[in-house]
């Protein structure tokens, strides 16, 4: 995973490739508090996880596929313009948040892909750094991975940035890694360095209390994971609205 330039330094990677309980399954990383949010893929039958220095915590593969917004295949109520509205139902409250298929539209659509599927369903927030992110979309209770498919190429766009409130993929170091887990920017002031970097997709429209309060939350480190919420966070559903 990367150490963000927020730290004063150049970007550099730090990765610790855990073994997988399967061939087909290598673990994912998992950082530290100043890390920037990263991913990697569990594989098809899952593995176990790992550390990895400062750098960030880890993720599922994933691909893309759904169409969005309000006339895409499913329908939804559509935000600003007809965007693609999601709901996100967590144990601590609702958030909802606006996603950019005009900016941003293979990792739009890799989302919708998965919460058309219920993939995110009684899934967890495994991460919670406050200032900074909070992490979900990988695991389910106990921080047993998720399988997915495929990761998707890293999609940027300067229209969208790491405001608070901003809905992002997490990674490893390798860009086209993003695949199910995403992130969640909590720092009041942006998380802009990682802007250019991951692939910020969508806005907050409401839940900022909710926001607030997974933030807020005690953490703990956890089966080789740092900052894992020692009550569990649990990601009820996450639909289109």
């Amino acid at each position: 995973m990367f150490r963000s330039a927020l730290l004063g330094v150049s970007l550099s990677f730090f990765m610790l490739a855990a073994c997988g309980s399967s061939g087909s399954g290598g673990g994912a990383a998992t950082g530290g508090a100043g890390g920037a949010p990263g991913g990697g893929g569990a594989g098809a039958s899952g593995g176990s996880s790992g550390t990895g220095g400062s750098g960030a915590t880890g993720a599922t593969g994933a691909t893309g596929g759904a169409s969005g917004g309000s006339g895409g295949a499913t329908g939804g109520s559509g935000g600003a313009a007809g965007n693609p509205v999601i709901e996100m139902d967590t144990s601590l409250g609702k958030m909802v948040f606006e996603l950019d298929p005009k900016n941003m539209p293979g990792t739009t659509a890799n989302f919708l892909a998965y919460v058309d599927a219920g993939f995110y369903t009684n899934t967890i927030i495994h991460r919670v750094v406050p200032d900074f992110v909070i992490q979900g979309g990988g695991y389910s209770s106990g921080l047993v991975a998720k399988s997915a498919n495929p990761p998707i190429k890293l999609e940027l766009s300067p229209a969208v940035l790491h405001d608070y409130g901003a809905l992002s993929m997490a990674r490893t170091s390798d860009p086209d890694s993003a695949d199910t887990q995403f992130f969640v920017v909590n720092a009041k002031a942006g998380a802009h360095n990682l802007d250019g970097n991951y692939a910020a997709f969508g806005k907050m429209l409401e839940g900022s209390a909710v926001l607030d309060a997974i933030s807020s939350v005690t953490t703990q480190t956890q089966s080789g994971l740092e900052n894992v919420p020692v009550t569990e966070v649990v990601v009820k559903s996450v639909v289109r609205k």
